[in-house]
C-alpha cells in the first residue's frame, strides 16, 4: 500500500469484507469517548483512552498484568489481530497501537482514515455493544526500544538524536501552551525542546484521513533532516500525536531508531530546570 515498509494497515472496503472474522477484534478508541456510543463499526470494541488505558493514580502505562487483564477481559486474545481506529484520523487509536507494541503484541493494524473516513465513505454503523468470551491475552514488556523518558530526552539533547516535535506552530513558538480547549491539561511554562524541529502531525495525511504516500513522507521528513538511519524522539502534549507521527516513522517508513516520549510537553514543561525554548 503507497510502498510503506511494513504491512500494517487495512482500508475501508478491507475491514468491511472482514466484518464478522473470528480472527480480528475491532477496537474504537476516541479522544471523545461519547462518538463511539453513537455509532461505530459492527462489532467493534470501545476503549476510553483515559478511563480505559491509563493508570487512574500515576500519570503512567497499565502495568502489564493490569494491561492483559483489560485486553483479556475483553475477548482479546493474544492470537487476533486488533483492528485500530478512532476519531481525530486515528490520534489515540495510533497511540494505542505504539502501546500494544510497547507490550508485545506484532499482530495489530491501524485502519486508513479511521472514524472519520469510515463513516464520510458511507459504510455501516452500530449502536450495540459488543460481548466477547474473555480470553488469554498476554502483555510481555519489550525493552525501550520505542518509549523515551524525559531523562532519555535530557541526555539526547547532548548528542545526535533528532527532536521532532508534532504540535501545532502555535504550542512550538510557545505562543500558546495548549490548543484551546485543553489548557487545563497543560504545562507551566510555554515553548519547545531545545534543537527541536517542528513538523505537525497533520502534515503527514491527505485531506480524507488517510496518510500520505511512503514518497511523500520520505519528502516531508527529509526536509527537516529527519532520514532513516537517525536516532528520533517524537513528542507532543500528552503523547497521543507524537505516537501518530512515530507509526508515520517507524511502520510506514521502516525508520527503526524511532521512540515516542508520551510524557512529552506536559511533563518537561513542568519539571524544574528543563531547558526551554521560546520562538521558532
Amino acid at each position: 500500500m503507497s510502498g510503506y515498509a511494513r504491512d500494517v494497515l487495512v482500508d475501508c472496503q478491507w475491514l468491511q469484507q472482514h466484518l464478522g472474522d473470528e480472527g480480528i477484534r475491532i477496537v474504537e478508541v476516541d479522544e471523545d469517548p461519547a462518538a463511539y456510543r453513537l455509532a461505530h463499526v459492527p462489532g467493534a470494541i470501545g476503549l476510553d483512552w483515559q478511563a480505559d488505558l491509563q493508570d487512574q493514580v500515576r500519570r503512567d502505562f497499565l502495568d502489564a498484568e493490569a494491561f492483559a487483564g483489560l485486553f483479556g477481559g475483553l475477548g482479546i486474545s493474544s492470537e487476533h489481530t486488533v483492528i485500530l481506529y478512532g476519531d481525530r484520523n486515528n490520534w489515540f487509536a495510533a497511540y494505542t497501537y505504539w502501546y500494544l507494541k510497547y507490550y508485545g503484541h506484532e499482530r495489530v493494524r491501524l485502519l486508513d482514515g479511521g472514524r472519520e473516513k469510515w463513516i464520510a465513505d458511507g459504510h455501516p454503523t452500530s449502536d450495540q455493544m459488543p460481548s466477547y468470551p474473555p480470553a488469554r491475552f498476554l502483555a510481555d514488556p519489550q525493552p525501550p526500544a520505542i518509549r523515551a523518558r524525559h531523562q532519555d530526552v535530557l541526555h539526547a539533547l547532548s548528542g545526535q538524536t533528532k527532536l521532532v516535535d508534532v504540535r501545532s506552530p502555535a504550542e512550538f513558538t510557545g505562543e500558546i501552551i495548549a490548543p484551546a480547549g485543553y489548557e487545563g491539561e497543560g504545562a507551566q511554562r510555554p515553548g519547545h525542546m531545545p534543537g527541536a524541529v517542528s513538523i505537525p502531525w497533520a502534515q503527514a495525511i491527505r485531506e480524507d484521513g488517510t496518510f500520505k504516500s511512503a514518497a511523500e513522507l520520505r519528502q516531508l521528513y527529509g526536509a527537516k533532516g529527519i532520514t532513516a538511519g537517525e536516532d528520533v524522539v517524537t513528542y507532543c502534549r500528552i503523547g497521543e500525536r507524537s505516537a501518530h507521527t512515530w507509526f508515520v516513522l517507524h511502520e510506514l517508513l521502516g525508520f527503526e531508531r524511532v521512540r515516542n516520549y508520551d510524557g512529552s510537553w506536559t511533563e518537561w514543561g513542568s519539571l524544574v530546570g528543563m531547558p526551554i525554548e521560546v520562538g521558532p
